[in-house]
């Protein structure tokens, strides 16, 4: 494990909830002693916090035949209000300020609102003031919902760059099996080099939260892949943090690879957001994928799918179609169709807004 500086720690909906689904206010409180104890060692937390339908579910109502989607919006939208009151009385007591922030996929797909909502989690820190990030669930329904919160916490390390990932769940990381089964043993280090382990994981999710560990390895391979060191351990144990600050936490600890721009963070985490695919040939593919940094050219594209602005990410594919990786186009699709295949024309993809799959 690394040394941090500036961490975003998510905690799952299993572990701010009883069996009964009753928020448990006691882990609440340990959580936030131990995050308070990070900060007074002067780390930059930011802190994902799911627990909003559980703490809706109990204080409303709802009559059984409600659709669903209403039932979720409504526990979502009132249990928010309880969730943050209880974080500000929480922290309050120790002192600590703390800042709301309810976010849509949206905000992330757009350039400017990503680097505006970046702006603003950066000056809280500086203020000493912990913001605490969760979905605007009340708005967001179905395709522009996040997997789960994990997701949600996976950009928000890659938009503050982040070096520290911690995804607090009710198990102490990814098991050889499934963790109520004796002989399944934990995984304490997954590195790039690793074979993929996504036949270890079980696919069930938890009971209150929407995603499971499937897609906790899959945000945490992906964040490892930019440089952030990524830890998924047990919430529900005592001292969790504590361990964590000294390096002995019983988990599966992600080795971070190298350190991406900033832009290509941004990027990573763009495959659902694309407006654009960009076909290219052969010279073009072996020229992205060489040791000398190159942009894409139109010289290289042989067509292009989608209409698309300045500023809006593209999706790169081979003559074969295979997706290669993600990148801002610097010009319209217009002016972009219009250049195709020419030569002495300005790069559809700069380099710095290129971020290639699977590719060093």
């Amino acid at each position: 494990m690394l040394d941090s500086k500036v961490a975003v720690i998510k905690i799952g909906s299993n572990v701010l909830t009883q069996s009964t689904g009753i928020p448990d206010l006691d882990r609440m409180a340990h959580l936030v002693a131990q995050i308070q104890g990070l900060i007074a060692k002067g780390k930059k937390i930011v802190l994902v916090s799911s627990g909003a339908v559980a703490f809706g579910r109990e204080s409303i109502a709802l009559p059984e035949k409600l659709n669903p989607v209403f039932k979720k919006q409504i526990w979502a939208a009132t249990g928010q209000i309880k969730l943050i009151n209880q974080y500000q009385d929480l922290f309050g007591k120790l002192g600590q300020p703390v800042a709301q922030i309810l976010v849509t996929k949206e905000d992330f797909r757009d350039r400017k609102h990503f680097l505006n909502m970046k702006n603003c989690l950066e000056a809280l820190l500086q203020q000493g003031i912990l913001p605490i990030v969760n979905e605007n669930d009340t708005v967001t329904i179905t395709e522009l919902m996040f997997t789960d919160n994990d997701e949600l916490a996976s950009l928000t390390a890659a938009m503050l760059n982040a070096d520290t990932l911690l995804l607090l769940t009710n198990v102490d990381g990814i098991f050889t099996g499934p963790p109520s089964e004796p002989d399944s043993e934990l995984i304490e280090r997954v590195s790039s080099s690793m074979p993929e382990m996504t036949q270890y994981i079980s696919a069930t999710k938890s009971s209150f939260g929407r995603g499971g560990m499937l897609t906790k390895y899959a945000m945490a391979k992906k964040s490892a892949d930019l440089g952030i060191q990524v830890i998924i351990a047990n919430g529900k144990k005592e001292g969790v943090l504590e361990e964590f600050a000294k390096k002995s936490l019983r988990c599966t600890w992600f080795e971070p690879k190298k350190v991406k721009q900033a832009a290509k963070k941004w990027l990573a985490h763009g495959a659902q957001y694309y407006k654009g695919e960009v076909f290219i040939n052969e010279g073009a593919k072996s020229s992205l994928s060489s040791s000398v940094i190159r942009s894409l050219l139109p010289v290289g594209i042989m067509r292009i799918e989608g209409e698309f602005s300045k500023g809006d990410i593209l999706l790169v594919r081979d003559e074969n179609g295979r997706k290669l990786g993600l990148g801002r186009a610097e010009y319209s699709s217009k002016l972009a169709l219009e250049r195709i295949g020419q030569k002495n024309q300005k790069a559809l993809i700069h380099y710095d807004y290129l971020y290639l799959f699977d590719h060093e």
